[in-house]
């Protein structure tokens, strides 16, 4: 299968977003560009649609009843760690000391409200490579042999 055959932009995103209007309007714009979004309202609700299937993309809002986005994000990491990588957080809380230090510890993609189509759709492209970039081959500790040959 060739590389240029891949598709460019993720097949799924769940997106935890608890405000109705907000949340309906990015949905649209998101199935508008060929994303199949999965919407919720709350961690819990997330949780649910995690252990039934991985998505491409967890777009997340941070502040939300029920579980907040940086619960949901540690009980994912608990449960399905491989998808700790493919997050993006929102909020429209900016320069909150809880936030800025919780998105500098997991080096997450963070959108504040409001923000442009855009830059959703940048944040979406740069998380999507970041998990499928190559991961370092291991190198055995230099006092074991190689054996390529097995």
């Amino acid at each position: 299968m060739n590389d240029e055959a891949a598709p460019k932009r993720p097949k799924s995103i769940l997106m935890l977003e608890d405000d109705l209007a907000f949340g309906e309007m990015i949905r649209g714009f998101l199935q508008s560009q060929g994303f199949r979004v999965t919407r919720v309202t709350n961690g819990a609700e997330g949780l649910r649609q995690i252990m039934d299937k991985d998505f491409d993309i967890l777009l997340c809002d941070l502040v939300m009843p029920h579980l907040p986005g940086d619960m949901f994000y540690l009980a994912v990491e608990r449960t399905k760690p491989h998808l700790c990588r493919r997050f993006v957080f929102m909020t429209g809380h900016q320069a909150n000391p809880k936030y800025d230090e919780f998105i500098r510890k997991v080096k997450g993609s963070m959108l504040w409200k409001p923000f442009l189509l855009a830059d959703l759709l940048s944040a979406i492209e740069r998380t999507v490579q970041k998990d499928v970039a190559p991961s370092k081959p291991k190198v055995p500790p230099k006092d074991q042999e190689s054996k390529w040959w097995m």
